[in-house]
């Protein structure tokens, strides 16, 4: 199997983050309403191609080793990948609560922003590193699937970047190391691409694919409701993320229909 352009999609993706830290030098959060825009679109396209590409996709490859039971294992797995998901959220929040930058009274102003950016950024990276598995699986099995993956998960890259950039940007002053610090942190996808490349070159089962396609599943269904649709109405309001949503599931669908 060519893995150069899965690869290639993972990277391309994980590269939006780099994306976002550009326009936070350009573009003020009041004028971000067209991003409420963008992750409701994501969210749409990742619910849709779950439920309906990708969950079929692992059932028929693991049919083909499971007759009986695979429709259990294709569920037990995308419950698995909630879980991780789930926990990921639990040990390594994407969000940082103001208080814990206040407790260090020797802490001046800008470190304390500085120390927020950080620790922002390793957290949107652990998120990013199962995103770029996703990304990969998705297109080692089907190219139209993989750039859609890709698509929906570069999309919500971009306020991660930004969300990133910022707080380093304004402890520092320096637009490149805020740059820099954006680019690391969509760095982890294609870190997870070739992780996921590795285990499926030398250590897994082929039927393995699918138990991770469908984990793959849960864990882009709990990131578009926990993550894309709450950062969507952040920057704008429900009606602009609806418009996004069903913009995403009606691209997509045509997308797939035109393409496959």
């Amino acid at each position: 199997m060519e893995y150069k352009i899965p690869l290639l999609m993972t990277f391309l993706a994980g590269l939006a983050t780099l994306f976002g830290g550009f326009i936070t030098f350009v573009v003020k959060k009041n004028d971000l309403k067209i991003l409420s825009i963008g992750l409701g679109f994501s969210a749409g396209v990742m619910i849709f191609l779950s439920f309906t590409e990708i969950l079929s996709g692992a059932g028929d490859i693991l049919k083909e080793n499971f007759l009986t039971t695979y429709k259990w294992i294709t569920f037990l797995s995308f419950i698995c990948g909630v879980i991780i998901a789930i926990l990921i959220d639990y040990f390594v929040p994407d969000h940082i609560d103001d208080d814990l930058f206040l407790d260090n009274e020797h802490c001046d102003k800008k470190h304390k922003i500085k120390r927020a950016g950080i620790i922002t950024a390793i957290a949107i990276a652990v998120h990013n590193f199962p995103e770029g598995i996703a990304t990969f699986m998705a297109s080692t099995q089907n190219i139209t699937l993989g750039a859609s993956v890709a698509l929906a998960i570069g999309l919500h890259n971009i306020p991660e970047g930004i969300a990133v950039a910022l707080p380093i940007y304004h402890a520092t002053g320096k637009k490149r190391i805020a740059i820099l610090y954006s680019f690391l942190t969509g760095f982890a996808e294609p870190i997870g691409a070739l992780i996921g490349l590795g285990m499926l070159y030398w250590f897994l089962p082929a039927y393995f694919v699918g138990i991770l396609m469908a984990a793959v599943a849960g864990i882009m269904i709990y990131i578009s409701f926990d993550t894309l649709l709450p950062m969507s109405h952040e920057y704008g309001d429900w009606h602009l993320s609806i418009i996004g949503i069903m913009s995403g599931v009606i691209f997509i669908w045509a997308s797939l229909l035109l393409f496959t």
